[in-house]
This record gives structure tokens, C-alpha cells and sequence, in this order.
């Protein structure tokens, strides 16, 4: 079983080995941070259920850390706060914020750990139920009323059957990874790993060594072997998410293991034997990355054995209506609301409008819609406009232009996250703001910052 992970955030170095002390004895795997900055940049790199904050911290406080948890990780993160005596005020009102619950510093430890195992059992509980939903989604989408999207799964059962390379293009929030997950599913590899690897996440220094591993000394901070995912997943598939992104050094490595199905481990020269199949995806267009040099045409024939498109949503639009039911229904039973009726300017919105960000789009507007509602009816205005500009509008319906700049600017927000693979650090960059500014965007949006 994989060690539950915790993030301890104290601006005072004793107190945070102290906790680090206190939480390996009781086998937890610990990581702290000395500032709420800190904190929220190794939370952007890596997932802990459980963050242990101390309220008083120079800069952004503990309530300030909370909120921001709160808004950009929701449920999925559950936050512990430590308080001395003099603030057990302000740590029950964090109760209300969100937080699962406080620990008076000085107190008995294990007063602490029965809270965090408290935290953990309802962390395991909701993973399940979450776990269940995604089964349920996976599919949910598996069925549709359009001849392109039929045809497309159709396609998936039948390459299936070999161990062609397949590459899977279409436009972000299609759902090309759970087409992905089909082909591995109904393949003879079901049984092994299937291995999903965003190339955006990763620079060109990184990647390979995230592919094929590293011995220890090979490089300034190799402390010990690596295995990479690779030869980790070696029976199973090995999906390449983005693979438009990968750098053309990368793509003649990988071309070689695909005609060799052998690697080296960086810093080692013993081949190695691997058996996978090969799934990539992309939304750019790879044939035009070839022409411009910024794509080997080698690789680009060799990933592609088959290609499966898969349509947008705007061109498949007899599946919308089932897919606002079936989102309707996922966040009431998540958010333990009950949804009477949709407004009928809202149900217009939703069969309307043109999903540039397809099916992870609409979810994320309906799981809004669900969460904003008051009196079991979805309405836009809850929301402050999901969009500004959206069809069917009648005239004199346009929005004041303090809302028609916070629309453009919450969509402008989304579509960059969506763009950066919700790598906030990247995001910002692009955007040409502080890591801070784009945080408080995101809270004052609240935008969903989760694939």
C-alpha cells in the first residue's frame, strides 16, 4: 500500500522537524515547506491529501493559505491547521472555511495523529467514491449518437485487437486519454500498466530520464537508480500525451528504443529489453510541426501507424443533451445537492454554445452551475456570466462591460490553464504575471485549476 503523503508548512525550522519527527514514526511520508509560497509551488509539482499548516507564517498567512487551497484544490486536499493557544479562535472559524480540523501546539501528539487518521479515512473514502465516478464517466462517453464518434470507437476495437502504434488527435478536452485507456483496456495487455506521460510537464533535460530511467552519479543530484517509466511499464502501454510538445533530442531517443524496443538508462550503457505498446495524443497539427522542423518526419511515421481523430463536441452535438444529464447528476451526488431544474436561458446556454474546450469544459461549467445553485435550479446569472459572448443571444441582452471584461478574462484564465496543462507556474509565465497575481485571479474566479 503507498505510504500516505503529508505536507507540513511552519515558518519556524524546529517545529517543522519536530512534525517530520513525530509523523515518520508513524510511517507517514513527510515533505514541509517553511513558508504558504513554498508550500503551493511543491503542490503544483506533486498531489498530498493532507496539508498541516500553522496559522501564524510572515507573508501569506495560514487563513490566506487555506482559502487559496480551498479555491484551487476544493475537496480534494484536506488542510489541518496548528494554532497556538491565543489563536483557537481563528482556527474555528478556519472550520468553517474548509479545514478538516486544528491542533493546539503543545498538546498531546497524539491527539494529532487521530486527526490525521480521521482526515486520511475520509480521504480514502472520497478517492473511492471518485475512483467509482470516473469508471462511471469513462463509459458514460463511451456511447454516442453521432456516426463520427461511433465510428471512433469502432476504430478502438478493432486496432485494439494488434499492437500497432496509435496516434490520437483532436482538439484539448476531447477525451483522447480515455480513448487511450480503451485501446489498452480491450487489448491483450489489459492486465499490465498503463502509463500516461504529459510531455508538457516535462523540459527536454527532464523527460528523458522520466523515459528510461538513470543510474545513480549519472548526473548532480542522481543519489540513487532510477527506473524509468518505460521499463516500468514494459507488458503494458505507455500513453504519450502531448507528444506535439516532445523535443526533437527526445524524439530520435524514442525512435531508436521503437525500432529496437531496448533503452539505456542514462549514465548506463546496458541495453535493456522492453515490450509496450505505444499510444500518443495530440492537438497540434504534427504534420505542420514537420514542415517548420520543429517535428522529425521519421518519428511522426513511426507513432502513427493508426491515427484516430476524434471529433469536437460542436460536431457531435445530438450527445449534449445526455452529457448535461449525466454532469447534472455526477456533481449532485458529489456535491450532495439535489438540481430540480435547469432555467431555460441556462438549458439554451448549454445546448447552444460551442464548447471550445469540449467535454472538459462543459463539465467544469456544469460542475459550477452545481455548485453555485441555491434552490435546486441552474441559473448563469449564480455564476456572474460563465461566458460574456455566447450564442443565441437576444437583443439587448448584452452584458454591462465590467461583466463582459470579468467573462472574457475568467475564460481567457481557463483556456491559457487548459493550454499549460493547469501548470500554474507556466501559465503565469505566459500571461506575463506573478505567480501570486495569477493565484488571486483564480480565487476571485473561482476557477477550476483540476484536469
Amino acid at each position: 500500500m503507498e505510504t500516505f503523503k503529508i505536507l507540513v508548512v511552519d515558518d519556524e525550522s524546529d517545529a517543522r522537524e519536530s512534525m517530520q519527527m513525530l509523523l515518520h514514526r508513524a510511517n507517514y511520508a513527510v515533505v514541509t515547506a517553511a513558508s504558504a509560497e513554498e508550500a503551493l509551488s511543491i503542490l503544483e509539482k506533486e498531489y498530498y491529501p493532507l496539508v498541516i499548516t500553522d496559522v501564524m507564517m510572515p507573508g501569506i498567512n495560514g487563513i490566506e493559505f487555506l482559502q487559496k487551497m480551498k479555491s484551487i484544490y476544493r475537496q480534494s486536499v484536506e488542510v489541518i491547521m496548528l494554532t497556538a493557544y491565543g489563536s483557537i479562535k481563528n482556527a474555528v472559524q478556519t472550520i468553517k472555511m474548509g479545514a478538516f480540523g486544528y491542533f493546539i501546539k503543545g498538546n498531546d501528539p497524539e491527539e494529532l495523529l487521530l486527526e490525521i487518521k480521521k482526515a486520511k479515512l475520509i480521504l480514502e473514502l472520497k478517492a473511492s467514491r471518485n475512483q467509482q465516478a470516473d469508471k462511471n464517466s469513462s463509459s458514460f462517453l463511451l456511447t454516442s449518437k453521432n456516426a463520427g464518434m461511433q465510428a471512433v470507437w469502432e476504430m478502438v476495437a478493432e486496432v485494439a485487437k494488434t499492437n500497432a502504434n496509435v496516434l490520437i488527435t483532436g482538439e484539448t478536452g476531447v477525451g483522447k486519454e480515455i480513448v487511450a485507456q480503451q485501446i489498452h483496456q480491450q487489448s491483450d495487455r489489459a492486465d499490465k500498466l498503463f502509463i500516461p506521460i504529459n510531455c508538457q510537464n516535462y523540459p527536454d533535460t527532464l523527460i528523458e530520464s522520466e523515459l528510461f530511467g538513470y543510474e545513480k552519479g549519472a548526473f548532480t543530484g542522481a543519489t540513487a537508480k532510477r527506473i524509468g517509466k518505460i521499463e516500468a511499464g514494459s507488458g503494458g502501454t505507455i500513453f504519450l500525451d502531448e507528444i506535439g510538445e516532445m523535443g526533437l533530442s527526445t524524439q530520435i531517443a524514442l525512435l531508436r528504443v521503437l525500432e529496437t524496443k531496448q533503452i539505456e538508462r542514462i549514465g548506463s550503457n546496458r541495453l535493456i529489453d522492453v515490450d509496450f505498446r505505444l499510444v500518443s495524443a495530440t492537438n497540434r497539427d504534427l504534420y505542420q510541426a514537420v514542415k517548420k522542423e520543429r517535428f522529425r518526419e521519421d518519428f511522426l511515421y513511426r507513432i502513427n501507424t493508426i491515427e484516430i481523430c476524434v471529433p469536437p463536441l460542436r460536431k457531435r452535438r445530438e450527445d449534449i443533451p445526455d452529457m448535461i444529464d449525466f454532469f447534472v447528476q455526477k456533481y449532485e451526488r458529489e456535491t450532495g445537492k439535489r438540481i430540480t431544474s435547469i432555467a431555460p436561458e441556462t438549458e439554451r446556454f448549454l445546448l447552444e454554445y460551442e464548447y471550445r474546450g469540449n467535454v472538459r469544459e462543459m463539465r467544469n461549467i456544469i460542475e459550477r452551475l452545481v455548485i453555485l445553485s441555491r434552490d435546486g435550479v441552474l441559473r448563469n446569472e449564480e455564476m456572474g456570466n460563465v461566458r460574456a459572448c455566447r450564442p443565441g443571444r437576444q437583443k439587448g441582452e448584452l452584458p454591462s462591460y465590467r461583466e463582459a471584461k470579468q467573462a472574457f478574462e475568467r475564460e481567457y484564465i481557463q483556456e491559457m490553464l487548459e493550454n499549460c496543462d493547469f501548470n500554474i507556474s507556466r501559465t503565469a509565465e505566459k500571461m506575463d504575471l506573478s505567480r501570486r497575481q495569477l493565484f488571486n485571479k483564480i480565487t476571485e474566479y473561482e476557477i477550476d485549476t483540476k484536469k
